[in-house]
């Protein structure tokens, strides 16, 4: 092998070994980000359920449920799932649920500006990094060895 091979080979493989070692970090960070993003609609919505309701009722075209039952499993899911993520226990179940809300989100507001539609994108990839790849080092999951 040429010095030139060797010498990229060495390179590369120090990037790795970077990056694996900042991975833990990374994967904590997407799952506060998002959480956060989720708990504060969570609270918008109990801060004012009338008009929680009012939306789920006249606005979102939420399928297949009653606008109450919507509003109730919205809220729910976001205010339970992203503690769950935050703190990296259930990581990937966490993940799955706050995806649906997230679809869910898009889907039942078929007018939403191109910014909000890019923001939600943004969240489903920090969810979909916690879904394959789990909490990592930095989470509960991993301190109970939950997989």
């Amino acid at each position: 092998m040429s010095s030139f091979t060797t010498s990229l080979k060495n390179g590369h493989n120090h990037i790795a070994a970077v990056i694996d070692y900042l991975q833990p970090l990374v994967l904590l960070t997407a799952r506060i980000y998002v959480a956060w993003v989720f708990f504060k609609a969570g609270l918008t919505k109990i801060n004012d359920w009338e008009t929680t309701l009012l939306l789920f009722e006249y606005e979102y075209a939420v399928p297949f449920i009653s606008f109450e039952l919507a509003a109730y499993l919205g809220t729910a899911g976001e205010l339970v799932l992203p503690v769950l993520l935050a703190v990296g226990l259930l990581t990937r179940f966490s993940a799955i649920g706050l995806s649906i809300v997230n679809i869910v989100a898009v889907i039942s507001l078929p007018d939403m500006p191109q910014a909000a539609y890019n923001l939600h994108i943004i969240w489903g990839l920090a969810l979909v990094i916690n879904l394959f790849w789990g909490g990592g080092k930095l989470s509960t999951d991993h301190a109970l060895k939950i997989t």
